[in-house]
């Protein structure tokens, strides 16, 4: 089963949602706000993805963060914290696959070519 990771409001979320309901693939939603970040599977999207990827520093939540918490974030530890307590730092939507491949962002062409395969 396809996991897509993510919060509701998120336009690229909503955007990979919308394109995986239209092409009929069945996929289970985790949302971040209401069922949390499971921290058991942060490793492995860190190996997966790298943390510069899984970690969006462009967004507002990033942002916002003070600079001491920012330069913190360094390896997986530091990042599981920095997460746990702002969920939203996570690159969206985060996918994991039914091969268990992660992918993070949507790109309807990447979709595309994962679904098939």
């Amino acid at each position: 089963m396809i996991t897509l990771y993510g919060i509701p409001n998120c336009d690229s979320v909503r955007k990979a949602r919308t394109w995986l309901t239209e092409q009929g693939v069945d996929f289970v939603f985790h949302d971040f706000k209401k069922q949390g970040v499971p921290t058991e599977l942060l490793p492995g999207w860190v190996k997966a993805v790298g943390l510069d990827k899984l970690i969006n520093r462009k967004g507002p939540t990033w942002r916002k963060l003070e600079a001491a918490v920012q330069a913190s974030v360094v390896d997986a530890a530091s990042a599981t914290a920095v997460i746990q307590a702002n969920s939203s730092v996570i690159k969206r939507p985060l996918v994991v696959w039914e091969d268990g491949r992660v992918t993070v962002g949507f790109d309807s062409e990447d979709f595309i070519a994962r679904v098939r395969s």
